[in-house]
């Protein structure tokens, strides 16, 4: 499956630095959207940032392991580096830790940053794992 039979060949043909600033921006936007909605369910806990970095995981999992076997770099700049990087955030995350840490909630803090980096790690996995089925 090609990015033509998928109906990306469009998109994989932008030059690359707009493909990257069009991802960047729709990925960020979703991310914000994430926030508003999910970081006011649990109070103190950015809930919004996990979700989006465990998504995120999940989806860079998938995306590298079909472009691994339909190279298409015009698409990997749009979807990996635009909308995925747009759309997962480190600094946030590296922020929010530090306000728990901060704030005297070591143990908040702690839980926080072994859910991202475990939980994006083990989404990232189990994206590649799902791809490598589907495409199988």
């Amino acid at each position: 499956m090609s990015a033509a039979s998928t109906g990306w060949a469009a998109w994989s043909h932008l030059p690359p630095a707009l493909a990257v600033a069009l991802g960047a921006a729709v990925g960020a936007l979703v991310r914000w959207q994430a926030g508003a909605w999910f970081n006011p369910v649990w109070s103190g806990f950015p809930l919004g940032t996990l979700l989006v970095n465990a998504v995120g995981g999940l989806c860079i999992g998938m995306a590298v392991t079909w472009l691994s076997r339909h190279p298409d770099e015009g698409l990997r700049l749009l979807l990996v580096t635009g909308v995925l990087g747009g759309f997962t955030t480190f600094s946030a995350f590296s922020a929010e830790s530090l306000s728990l840490i901060e704030r005297g909630r070591l143990e908040l803090a702690l839980f926080h940053t072994l859910a991202h980096v475990l939980g994006a790690l083990g989404c990232a996995a189990l994206g590649a794992r799902l791809m490598r089925v589907w495409v199988s």
